[in-house]
C-alpha cells in the first residue's frame, strides 16, 4: 500500500510539473505552483526532487506513463511493426501536444551533461520493458529479424526515436514530428523485418 501511495504521490508531482511547463513556461513555474496544482505537500516535493531542475530529467516518467496507457489499446492482432508504429505516433502526438520544444530540448542536454541517472537510457524504464516485449513477439512470429538481439534491436529504435526528437528541437519545431516520424520510422522499421 505504502509503495502504491508513494508511486502516486510521485506521479503527481510529475504530472502537474509537466502540465504547468507547457501552459506557463519553465521559468515561470514555481515549487510552490508545482505543489498546489499536485495537491501535494512541500515535504512530498522534496521527498523526491531537490528542486525544479530535478524534475527536467522526469519526462521520461511521462513517456513511460503515456506508454502504460497504450498497452492495453494495442490490437493483439496487430504485428509488431504497426504495434511499434503506433506507439511512436501516439508518444510523439503527445510530445507535440503537451511538452514544449525548449523542455524537450533542455532534457535532452541534460542528458548529455549529467553526472547523475541518464532516465532516457534506463533499460529498466517501461518504455523499454514494451519494446523488448513486441520485438521478442515479432522474433518468435518470425515477422523481425533474429539475427540480432531483441536488446540490439530496442536500442536501434530507441537510438532512432531519439535522433528524431532531437531533430525536431534544433530544427525549432519547424515541422510536425509526429508526421514526420511516422514516415521515417516506417522506413527505419523496414530493416527490422524478416528477410
Amino acid at each position: 500500500m505504502c509503495a502504491k501511495r508513494t508511486k502516486t504521490t510521485k506521479k503527481k508531482i510529475v504530472s502537474a510539473a509537466w502540465r504547468l511547463f507547457y501552459e506557463q513556461g519553465y521559468d515561470n513555474t514555481t515549487v510552490d505552483d508545482i505543489i498546489e496544482e499536485s495537491g501535494t505537500s512541500k515535504g512530498s516535493f522534496y521527498h523526491y526532487f531537490e528542486g525544479k531542475d530535478a524534475l527536467l530529467s522526469s519526462l521520461s516518467f511521462l513517456f513511460d506513463e503515456k506508454y502504460e496507457e497504450l498497452m492495453p489499446l494495442l490490437d493483439p492482432a496487430m504485428g509488431s511493426i504497426d504495434k511499434l508504429l503506433y506507439l511512436n505516433r501516439e508518444l510523439f502526438g503527445m510530445i507535440e501536444d503537451t511538452v514544449s520544444l525548449e523542455l524537450l530540448a533542455r532534457l535532452l542536454s541534460t542528458q548529455l551533461v549529467t553526472r547523475g541517472e541518464r532516465h532516457l537510457l534506463d533499460h529498466n524504464r517501461v518504455y523499454y520493458r514494451v519494446l523488448r516485449e513486441i520485438i521478442l513477439a515479432g522474433q518468435q512470429s518470425g515477422e523481425l529479424r533474429t539475427d540480432m538481439t531483441v536488446n540490439e534491436l530496442s536500442k536501434l529504435y530507441a537510438l532512432c526515436e531519439r535522433g528524431l526528437m532531437y531533430d525536431w528541437c534544433i530544427c525549432n519545431g519547424d515541422y510536425s514530428l509526429k508526421s514526420y516520424s511516422a514516415a521515417a520510422m516506417a522506413m527505419f522499421l523496414e530493416q527490422f523485418r524478416a528477410k
